[in-house]
């Protein structure tokens, strides 16, 4: 049987592995933005920060990135945006079809893929698998996140207490869709208030996430879903504009906020 592959070791390729695992560990723990969640709306605001070169490290609590950017509604997978969200597929080389003036769609898989790849290219750098916990507080500004492994949560809390590690970054950008975890998490302290999404108005509800992105507490910002969900907005259903949109709103302010945040000595 002729060989084909070189020769290579177990240990090498787990070495390998280990090696640019804490790569990002150790060049990460200090980032100039964590971004919360990998959906659309995260992966956008990712994008545009790495883009800027900005250090910038995305949390995904699944296994997997992209959110329900893969699939539209009801477990269809063609995935719409209305104008003027078309012209960020035209940037990502995403092909569609225009269904009429203002409406188009396309395949859920090629657009996120698209999207993914492009963040990845930007110098994103992503923990998957990586439950958001709580967040770092510090002279009552957003200073990081608290994270652990998403598996943890799964274990009966008798049988094992595995304490969580923290990740400083100067802004943190909640994208963590419907969850909004950092937001609901100030809520539960009482810093910031939290409303709950109202019922379905496709226009309504995408121009105001869009309008409505934009710091909730000093060092954190509320893009995409969890935008809807903090300050009452209507959903908007399967259509991805908004969250394309309000991803790039949110980079923008995180980038001008930057240049506002006190430098601390490490």
């Amino acid at each position: 049987m002729p060989k084909i592959f070189a020769d290579v070791s177990e240990k090498e390729i787990s070495r390998s592995i280990a090696a640019m695992f804490m790569e990002t560990m150790n060049e990460y723990t200090d980032s100039d933005v964590i971004i919360i969640g990998a959906g659309p709306a995260g992966l956008s605001a990712g994008r545009e920060l790495g883009k800027l070169g900005i250090r910038t490290l995305i949390v995904e609590q699944n296994n997997y990135i992209g959110g329900g950017y893969w699939v539209g509604g009801y477990m269809m997978n063609p995935v719409t945006v209305r104008a003027p969200a078309q012209k960020i597929w035209d940037e990502l080389g995403v092909p569609y079809r225009v269904i009429r003036e203002g409406l188009y769609a396309t395949w859920g898989p090629h657009a996120c893929s698209k999207l993914i790849a492009a963040t990845c290219d930007a110098g994103v750098r992503f923990l998957q698998l990586t439950k958001f916990d709580d967040l770092v507080i510090k002279n009552k500004r957003v200073a990081g996140v608290v994270v652990n492994w998403m598996p943890v949560s799964a274990l009966p809390r008798n049988i094992t207490c595995v304490d969580p590690i923290a990740f400083e970054s100067k802004i943190v950008i909640d994208a963590s869709g419907h969850d909004s975890v950092a937001v609901k998490r100030l809520m539960e302290r009482g810093y910031v208030k939290w409303k709950g999404m109202d019922p379905m108005w496709v226009e309504g509800g995408e121009d105001a996430v869009v309008n409505y992105t934009g710091e909730v507490f000093p060092g954190l910002i509320a893009t995409g879903m969890s935008v809807t969900e903090t300050h009452g907005l209507p959903r908007m259903g399967p259509t991805f504009g908004s969250m394309l949109l309000s991803g790039k709103k949110a980079a923008e302010i995180a980038a001008r906020k930057l240049k506002e945040v006190p430098q601390i000595p490490n």
